[in-house]
């Protein structure tokens, strides 16, 4: 190839990716209405992003993958959290989490209850946002900081035997549903979920005992109820309910399709 050759090659190269990456923009704006949901913008939505940047979250944790990786990425906690939950932590985040014992500390904000249901609308308009999968490795709520946890580890690729056990585990461990986020696997490490160690043997002596009021009459079914109407039967925990409401999001029940219940079923009777 000659210097004039070369030459040539590399403008063409040049404006062909150009042209592809000015196209690619073009398109990629042409769809932010549609992937982020714009009709759902909300006046409460808007105050929620006011109370955001008004109090500097962006200082620690992130969104979407932008910000300080100081603290967890928030871009989907409404789904993994649930309202109820996020509304009693950002009151007082010092009843669940504490420096001396945890290890993280969150400053309390001291916001009105106008401001926790606006942040909160913003955050769960966040969640909702077709993020393509972006980020790829986002830094998750979840109890890897706690001595003896195993929580938090890399969610487990789905197996590709018919093994309903198999499955459970990996769909526990991963996001959705994020399970792991708010429940250890580890005995005697509570997070904002009780620990499900033993919960395979656990699960019918709760049934049998007189504070039960759900409709379960074993196990399994006490398993089932548990995922799909978690506020069924509270365990009792200071920061896991709240005024006869469950943290544990409610949504389940139409998130999850019947098999995949099944299969957390499944996974979660194995643990003895």
């Amino acid at each position: 190839m000659t210097k004039r050759q070369g030459r040539f090659f590399f403008i063409l190269c040049t404006i062909v990716t150009m042209l592809i990456f000015v196209g690619m923009t073009l398109h990629s704006h042409s769809r932010f209405n549609e992937l982020t949901h714009a009709e759902k913008i909300t006046p409460a939505v808007i105050s929620g992003k006011h109370v955001w940047h008004n109090n500097n979250c962006i200082n620690c944790h992130t969104l979407l993958g932008e910000g300080a990786y100081y603290a967890p990425d928030l871009t989907k906690i409404t789904q993994q959290r649930g309202a109820p939950y996020l509304h009693a932590f950002l009151k007082d985040p010092s009843k669940f989490y504490s420096e001396q014992k945890h290890r993280r500390l969150m400053p309390n904000p001291h916001l009105s209850e106008i401001d926790i249901n606006n942040v909160i609308a913003f955050l769960d308009w966040v969640g909702h946002i077709d993020n393509q999968g972006w980020p790829p490795r986002p830094i998750i709520v979840s109890g890897a900081v706690f001595p003896g946890s195993d929580v938090g580890q890399p969610a487990k690729a789905a197996p590709a035997s018919s093994d309903p056990v198999a499955k459970g585990e990996a769909l526990f461990r991963s996001t959705p549903p994020g399970c792991f986020a708010c429940h250890s696997v580890s005995p005697g490490v509570n997070l904002v979920g009780p620990s499900l160690a033993g919960i395979g043997v656990r699960a019918a002596a709760t049934i049998r005992s007189p504070t039960y009021k759900g409709s379960a009459k074993n196990a399994a079914e006490y398993m089932r109820e548990s995922i799909v109407k978690p506020s069924a039967y509270l365990v009792p925990g200071a920061t896991y309910s709240a005024n006869g409401q469950s943290f544990m999001p409610s949504s389940f029940a139409t998130d999850l399709t019947a098999e995949q219940i099944d299969s957390l079923v499944a996974y979660l009777q194995s643990l003895k």
